[in-house]
């Protein structure tokens, strides 16, 4: 994958709803994958309006949604053994691994992850 390339992990994505300027500088210009489990994260976000949620499905239109392969799944489940990782994580991590994108998160948790490129976004 092209080194212009983010993976967003579901956090990234809502601080970029809720109008964080540097998230958005930095997603400028790049190509953006988000999991299906970061699309229905964000679409069953109770704290949605409707503009949002409209807003919600018109970003996840305009970035690449990667669903789940057989590959994706193998590496969910060595995730899970080494990290002990809840399933929505390890989706995502292994999704981002799978494409060789570096993951860009706000979750410290995910730093362990010494398979992973992880961007840590401190807010």
């Amino acid at each position: 994958m092209s080194g212009n390339s983010l993976f967003l992990d579901t956090n990234i994505v809502l601080y970029l709803f809720s109008g964080d300027k540097t998230i958005a500088e930095l997603l400028d210009g790049k190509n953006i994958f988000i999991s299906f489990i970061t699309e229905l994260e964000i679409l069953s976000y109770p704290e949605l309006n409707p503009e949002q949620t409209k807003n919600a499905k018109a970003f996840i239109n305009d970035v690449s949604l990667v669903d789940i392969n057989s590959e994706i799944k193998r590496i969910v489940v060595e995730l899970r053994k080494s990290y002990k990782i809840k399933l929505p994580d390890a989706i995502i991590a292994a999704s981002a691994y799978y494409l060789n994108v570096p993951l860009f998160t706000a979750d410290k948790g995910f730093s362990r992850l010494s398979e992973l490129n992880i961007l840590l976004y401190e807010a």
